[in-house]
């Protein structure tokens, strides 16, 4: 087994991000303490913006208009290449912090923080992005459409898991909410003068059932009913269903959304009833920057941490650092922080404990290294570069 050593530089790191633990746990378990809903974490992104006020970097509140996202920049030197830190911060109804966006927030915080105090050799820009709403609304979406992430060279962000994998794959996904308006009568004395919208929200589902033995491996497509009516002596006049829709890529997401609607106009038109579609954002796959993983899985072995392989078939949830991912290398490494799995109230526990902490510190000093390692190490950010070109051009050809 090859013998692995820190140079000074990356020491420098470790050292300045052990003086900021005090720190930063404490705004850790304030962020996990008072939990806040999407486009509404007034308080957390507040906490996460002071440190880096407080260390001379340039704030810039409300980016993309949205009021709880912000961007903070340091620059050292001349030139040099813009790194980017994501940190998430809202939580979840009931649940709190199940997925432990008080510990990526404050991760990515303390990776720049201790950048900027490790005094180390380099050329380069250092950026925490704050990303509101990775829960519900798709925070990160709607600021790379506002050209947020153009210019930025790389972005990096961690999430607790149960175990440390660097590179997990995720499915690209939309939701739809199918409205059906039919016409009320009484379901008794006078059903045929009606129009069932409840019916037509069955055979919507009695529809997509069919589609499924055509669908790829990949596909997922999952539908509750939101409304079926208020009385079962009316004939309903309105009912609606939601779906979300998921596939490997955008581009076979299209094809599944083709089909389904084309099913649920079909329910409507056998039902008579009248349509309405309301569509969700599109998240985009995740493009692991394989190049970038390697460079983080470098530092966590030097750190002494264990790496383990993705798993074979990959991810199959979705997360809107996916549609960065289409703009400019990306990586969503994960690290264990127990035997718990997200959105559960042990995994908001586990957010908030001591192994949890222990963890986001872990994660800021690998974050911190590699971008180090980008700034000061042209050939590795050259092999970044090439590794998003590479698959930019066969994601155009279709190969992706």
């Amino acid at each position: 087994m090859a013998v692995r050593t820190i140079n000074e530089q990356k020491q420098k790191i470790i050292y300045a991000t052990e003086d900021l633990s005090a720190e930063m746990r404490t705004l850790a378990l304030q962020i996990h303490a008072a939990p806040e809903l999407s486009f509404a974490e007034h308080h957390s992104a507040a906490a996460l913006i002071a440190p880096l006020e407080a260390a001379g970097f340039s704030i810039e509140r409300s980016v993309a208009g949205l009021d709880t996202a912000f961007r903070a920049r340091w620059q050292q030197g001349s030139g040099g290449p813009t790194i980017a830190f994501l940190a998430e911060y809202d939580a979840l109804a009931e649940l709190g912090h199940a997925c432990g966006h008080n510990l990526i927030g404050t991760a990515s915080v303390a990776a720049a923080l201790a950048l900027k105090q490790a005094g180390t050799d380099f050329n380069g820009t250092i950026e925490v992005i704050g990303t509101p709403a990775e829960e519900e609304g798709g925070g990160k979406i709607i600021m790379a459409e506002q050209g947020v992430f153009t210019g930025v060279d790389a972005v990096m962000m961690f999430h607790p898991r149960e175990r440390n994998m660097v590179t997990r794959g995720a499915l690209a996904c939309v939701d739809l909410l199918f409205k059906f308006y039919g016409k009320a009568a009484h379901a008794a004395s006078a059903p045929h003068l009606g129009i069932s919208a409840l019916d037509a929200v069955i055979q919507t589902f009695i529809g997509v059932n069919a589609l499924r033995q055509f669908f790829t491996d990949d596909v997922r497509v999952h539908g509750i009913i939101t409304n079926g009516g208020q009385a079962t002596n009316i004939v309903p006049a309105y009912a609606e269903a939601k779906f979300l829709l998921r596939s490997a890529t955008v581009n076979g997401l299209q094809e599944v959304r083709r089909k389904v609607l084309a099913a649920t106009q079909a329910a409507a038109d056998m039902s008579g009833a009248r349509l309405e579609i309301e569509e969700g954002l599109t998240y985009a796959e995740r493009n692991n920057n394989l190049a970038l993983a390697d460079i983080f899985a470098q530092n966590l072995l030097l750190l002494g941490e264990e790496v383990e392989a993705p798993p074979e078939k990959g991810g199959v949830g979705s997360s809107d650092i996916g549609n960065v991912s289409q703009i400019t290398a990306a990586i969503h490494p994960y690290l264990r922080i127990g035997d718990v799995y997200p959105h559960t109230p042990e995994f908001a526990a586990a957010a908030g404990s001591e192994n949890g902490l222990n963890t986001m510190l872990i994660a800021a000093k690998a974050l911190a290294m590699s971008a180090f390692d980008l700034c000061h190490d042209a050939s590795a950010l050259e092999a970044v570069r090439q590794e998003f070109t590479r698959w930019k051009s066969h994601a155009k050809s279709g190969d992706a």
